[in-house]
């Protein structure tokens, strides 16, 4: 098996993972088609590798770091970090997504807005201070692998694909991006943009961090490589959507690496 979800079952099987997976729900989709991870593993796994993914699905990037699956993951790098060769992050999906996060970056009033940009709050609370807080986050948390790992140790990152904000949630339920565009009055030929504009800023974010330690630190860009029906609602793609990403931007990097 070359991807674990439960560090006991791995435990039992008498494996020691190469590759520590941290991350939201696409490390952990529980649904038919699973997540990124299970189309990571057969990748990495033709080089001898086995991940072990800690975190959760619903998981914000402070939880890597102050929140609840803090000890989680500092277990895990202590009792592993010697061994690993690389380290995958998944996070910031959920510090934006939902209603409660996504609407305090957007303006009261979008009705009149010309450009994605129009929509954003700047200044305090905004979209800026919200990156700026990303950026924090994952210092600290790189900062934590560096600690406990070789100098050969990886960290590779990743951006989110473009979400398409139509409304569709999980079991029924409300989406996470549509009810706040909707709120702050963004146009409906806007809402698009202005989720591609919120993932290019996180993007973006990465990459500043990343020219800190070219050597050490890498990013997969998901964006722009899914179809409209490669996603199963607004946050997270299909098993083929997962697959496709895993394909297509991951196991260039991961070869670029000597991981596959």
């Amino acid at each position: 098996m070359a991807a674990y979800w439960d560090e006991a079952a791995m435990q039992r099987a008498l494996v020691m993972p190469s590759i520590l997976a941290i991350g939201d729900s696409w490390f952990w989709y529980p649904f038919p088609g699973g997540s990124l991870v299970s189309y990571l593993g057969p990748i990495v796994e033709k080089k001898e590798h086995t991940i072990l993914a800690q975190g959760m699905n619903g998981a914000e990037a402070f939880d890597y770091v102050d929140g609840k699956y803090k000890d989680r993951i500092t277990g895990a790098l202590r009792r592993y970090g010697s061994s690993l060769s690389a380290v995958f992050i998944s996070g910031g999906g959920n510090d934006f997504a939902g209603f409660n996060d996504m609407r305090p970056l957007l303006a009261l009033d979008c009705s009149g807005a010309q450009s994605a940009a129009d929509c954003f709050r700047s200044g305090d609370g905004g979209l800026g201070q919200f990156l700026e807080r990303m950026d924090d986050h994952y210092r600290r948390l790189i900062g934590l692998i560096y600690t406990h790992t070789s100098l050969d140790c990886l960290i590779l990152m990743h951006s989110y694909d473009y979400a398409i904000p139509d409304g569709r949630g999980v079991a029924g339920k409300a989406g996470w991006l549509k009810p706040a565009l909707v709120d702050a009055g963004v146009p409906e030929a806007l809402q698009r943009d202005c989720v591609r504009y919120l993932i290019d800023a996180f993007h973006a974010m990465l990459g500043r961090i990343a020219m800190g330690d070219p050597a050490h630190l890498r990013i997969v860009d998901s964006r722009g490589t899914l179809a409209e029906e490669d996603w199963a609602n607004e946050l997270h793609p299909k098993g083929k959507g997962f697959r496709k990403i895993a394909k297509e931007r991951w196991k260039p990097v991961l070869q670029g690496a000597g991981l596959a």
